[in-house]
């Protein structure tokens, strides 16, 4: 009897681990494809800014200081700092010589607006590439890194593509409503404004969300992920990431490979499931929602900045010369995207 049973067992035992093995590839296998990224992270040593790289630094560090410092908390509960700042958006971009369009709407404390300027493409004018950042902060904090960077580098894009006709058209668009309570809801300005470009049937090839893109360390293990993707990522929070989740996959891997081929600065990316804590956390999210391919540039925000969502949340604990390298790489990274087919 003994002889009989172990083979029979022994089978199951073998079909079992078959069965558990090919899981296990499986997963690995898809895991490895969401972090599969094209070419490889800058490292070593950085070089000195370029006398305009000094200039963008500035001119970031101004348009922080003017909506985190001087205007300050901007959101439901400060409604005259967040029109403010949406004044102070619509009087910079006035300046370069764009024609603002304002997409109001309201909530209980009354009305706030989505701002927006335009580059017509030459060739291709109905591919539309949108970048963008939310300009409200969360209730209690100033928002220098959350989201007054994000802000200031959509102006300097903005300021750069001025008079320049690339063969798709440029949408450089700011935001409101982005924090809680309005987070993931049909009132975030972006689910707004992105279900209104959905109802007109417009052929958005691209969307940037530029979110908390400000902070950065040398420190070892001033980074940190959602597991288990601390075991294939630098511990390191010196680098500025790529993010989108499994649809915008294409976009993620093209995008980094512009930076990289482009910039000298360290940068990850990863296109994964939006289930995963993080990935979803900005206004991408919203085109998601109407199926548009959107991805995240960011700091990774509470995975690396201690001052996440705090009152410590201040233009002093920013690094504006990394800042100005990234906003010059995105530069590339919107130029060459604006001028694809």
């Amino acid at each position: 009897m003994k002889i009989s049973v172990f083979p029979h067992n022994f089978k199951g035992w073998m079909r079992m681990g078959l069965l558990f093995g090919a899981v296990f590839f499986a997963i690995a296998f898809f895991f490895f494809w969401m972090i599969a990224m094209p070419g490889n992270s800058y490292s070593g040593e950085l070089s000195p800014l370029t006398d305009e790289e000094k200039d963008t630094a500035e001119r970031l560090e101004h348009h922080v200081y003017e909506l985190a410092q001087e205007i300050g908390e901007r959101n439901f509960l400060n409604l005259q700092n967040l029109q403010e700042a949406a004044g102070y958006l619509e009087t910079t971009l006035t300046g370069f010589g764009y024609e603002v369009r304002s997409q109001e709407f309201s909530i209980a404390q009354g009305e706030i607006r989505n701002l927006e300027v335009e580059v017509k493409g030459r060739v291709r004018p109905e591919e539309i590439v949108v970048v963008g950042a939310h300009y409200d902060s969360v209730l209690g904090c100033p928002g220098a890194d959350d989201n007054a960077t994000g802000v200031a580098a959509v102006i300097e894009l903005a300021r750069i593509f001025f008079g320049i006709t690339p063969e798709n058209t440029l949408r450089f668009v700011f935001f409101v409503n982005e924090e809680p309570p309005f987070f993931q809801t049909p009132i975030m300005g972006s689910f707004v404004y992105a279900s209104e470009l959905h109802i007109r049937g417009e052929n958005i090839i691209a969307m940037f969300s530029l979110e908390t893109i400000g902070y950065y360390s040398s420190e070892a293990k001033s980074q940190n992920y959602p597991f288990p993707f601390s075991l294939f990522y630098p511990d390191r929070g010196d680098f500025i990431g790529f993010v989108g989740n499994l649809g915008s996959r294409s976009l993620v891997r093209q995008s980094l490979r512009i930076f990289r081929d482009n910039c000298q600065f360290p940068s990850e990316g990863v296109a994964a499931l939006s289930t995963i804590p993080g990935i979803g956390w900005s206004d991408h999210w919203s085109f998601w929602q109407f199926g548009f391919p959107a991805i995240m540039i960011t700091d990774t925000a509470p995975f690396r900045n201690p001052n996440y969502h705090r009152e410590s949340d201040l233009v002093n604990s920013l690094d504006f010369a990394s800042m100005a390298r990234v906003v010059q790489g995105l530069e590339e990274v919107i130029s060459t995207v604006a001028e694809s087919n």
